[in-house]
Order: C-alpha cells, then structure tokens, then sequence
C-alpha cells in the first residue's frame, strides 16, 4: 500500500507542474523519476495514473463541476482539483482498485498536502462521484433490457 500512496503523490506533483507549466506529461514523469530511486511498481502506477488523467482531464473537470455545488473549477485550489482528477480517474479507469480505497487515499493526501478543510471536501465530492456514477450505471442497464 505504501508504493501505491507513494505513486499517488508523485502523480500529484506531475499534475500539479503539469497544469502550471504545460509541459508534456512524459516529460514531467522523466524528470520525476530521474530524481528518485523509485521500485518499477511505483514507476509504472504513477505513469498510468498520470497519463490516463491527463488524457481524460475535459472529462475528469466536466465531472467536478457538475458535482460541486457552488463551486465553479477555477475557485478549487490546484491542490484540490487534481487530488480529485486523479481520484476520480482511478474509480472511473482502474476497475481494479476499490472505490474505496481511492477515497480514503484521496483524502489523507488532501489533509497531507492542502488542509483539513480539504479533506472533508474531497470526501464530499468524490461520494458524490461514486452515487451519480452507480446512478448511471443502473439507468444504462434498465435501459438496455
């Protein structure tokens, strides 16, 4: 579990730099992973995750914003917005990775790296996330029988 947390926080600085300076996604993780003696487990998590959000962010933002009440996207602190890019990414995209654990893992980096505050408004938002999506996901399937 402590790989996956660190890979999480290294895809938090990639994308934190990535929405800063625009600078390519590959680039980014190069220099990361050039700064640090990380496991290949490591490595290869926090390239997927970045890269998958990266390739999904109109549609990652598109999703915050319809659940964030009285919250417009450029008002969310940049730390914020892509702990919940990233953890939303992952209840999306990694099917192997339970809901809940992208959460909790969500919110301890929120309190880690922005503030307590941040915490209970990740939660809040990415419960939303996961109620919409199981909305969707049973209207798909009454509408397909």
């Amino acid at each position: 579990m402590k790989e996956r947390r660190k890979a999480r926080e290294l895809t938090l600085e990639a994308l934190y730099r990535y929405e800063i300076t625009n600078e390519e996604p590959g680039e980014i993780l190069k220099d990361i992973f050039a700064r640090s003696h990380l496991p290949s487990s490591v490595k290869q998590f926090t390239k997927e995750l970045m890269l998958e959000t990266t390739g999904k962010i109109d549609e990652l933002d598109q999703i915050i914003s319809q659940v964030a009440d009285n919250w417009k996207l450029d008002r969310i602190a940049i730390i914020d917005k892509n702990i919940l890019r990233s953890a939303i990414c992952e209840i999306l995209y990694f099917p192997d990775i339970p809901p809940k654990v992208s959460i909790n893992e969500a919110i301890e980096i929120a309190k880690k790296y922005s503030t307590e505050e941040s915490g209970r408004f990740v939660n809040g938002i990415l419960d939303k996330v996961i109620k919409e999506n199981k909305c969707l996901k049973v209207q798909n399937e009454t509408s397909n029988t």
